[in-house]
């Protein structure tokens, strides 16, 4: 299998250091060591980048590059972790989980998830820290940086996680609340916004029927026929788009003519095609509770 390469624009777009300053730390300090094609060419290997971003984070610490530049890989790697154990910043914590998931280090993933839920809450975690981390992880797999083993690796945990705080709790149903059936359509898989819907739900004491991902059409008739919902809920994130999406939300609405449809995700987010009149575009997971 082939070594993954990036070239300096490559690093500077996914680290956020400039290549000039990528460069200078070359020179000066011998941080990074790109090797050559048989063209001559210069390139960086997937280790470079962890090492770049590991010395990103510790710079905007404020360790200077010359002591960074006498560490090795492992006294780096530990310098991190001691660093975002006790960091609450949000890019740091971000940082830190990419890192957890680049060695699968599961112990430091979940410590980093724990820290962050006692201290900002479980929601605040999941907006402000796991789904700019999941937008993260998107792109390193788009650009080829990380493997499938090491995405799964991370959104297995936080769907897990996702889970226990579902089940732990206990709705107190009333007069207001609502029957929600939730679900992705066929060959969707991205399903931790709408677990993330879910508990938001569950939590505000609504009728939640989950039914996962890559769902039939028609397997949502059969519920409808068991007991009427007052909201239907699913989530675009990979498989569709352009005339494949529009003509599933129009499916949508005639399916359900006696429902609110809510649509969100990363291809409805730029989606502007007029929606019938049954369908709303949810352009935060906040805005499903109120949106009745």
């Amino acid at each position: 299998m082939r070594e993954e390469q990036y070239n300096i624009k490559d690093l500077e777009k996914l680290s956020g250091i400039k290549a000039h300053t990528i460069r200078i730390w070359e020179k000066r300090y011998a941080l990074l060591e790109p090797k050559r094609t048989e063209t001559n060419i210069r390139y960086y290997t997937a280790e470079d980048l962890k090492r770049l971003l590991n010395i990103s984070l510790l710079n905007k610490n404020g360790i200077k590059i010359s002591r960074i530049s006498e560490f090795n890989n492992q006294e780096l790697n530990e310098k991190v972790i001691e660093l975002t154990s006790r960091n609450s910043d949000v890019e740091d914590q971000i940082q830190a989980l990419t890192m957890s998931m680049f060695y699968l280090n599961t112990q430091k993933f979940e410590k980093l998830l724990t820290i962050s839920y006692i201290n900002r809450g479980f929601e605040n975690t999941f907006s402000e820290i796991i789904t700019p981390f999941l937008i993260k992880v998107g792109f390193l797999w788009q650009t080829g940086t990380i493997t499938p083993a090491q995405e799964h690796f991370a959104t297995n945990i936080i769907r897990q996680k996702l889970l226990v705080a579902i089940d732990g709790l206990l709705p107190n149903y009333n007069d207001k609340s609502k029957k929600f059936v939730l679900f992705l359509p066929e060959n969707e898989f991205h399903e931790l916004g709408l677990l993330f819907c879910y508990y938001n739900l569950k939590k505000n004491n609504h009728h939640v029927t989950y039914l996962g991902s890559s769902i039939p059409l028609a397997s949502i008739d059969e519920i409808n026929s068991i007991h009427q919902s007052d909201y239907i809920l699913t989530s675009f994130t990979a498989s569709y788009s352009g005339s494949k999406i529009h003509d599933y939300i129009k499916k949508l609405s005639e399916h359900f003519t006696k429902q609110k449809v809510l649509i969100f995700g990363s291809q409805i987010e730029n989606y502007n095609d007029p929606l019938p009149k049954n369908v709303k575009k949810i352009n935060n997971l906040s805005e499903i509770i109120s949106s009745k």
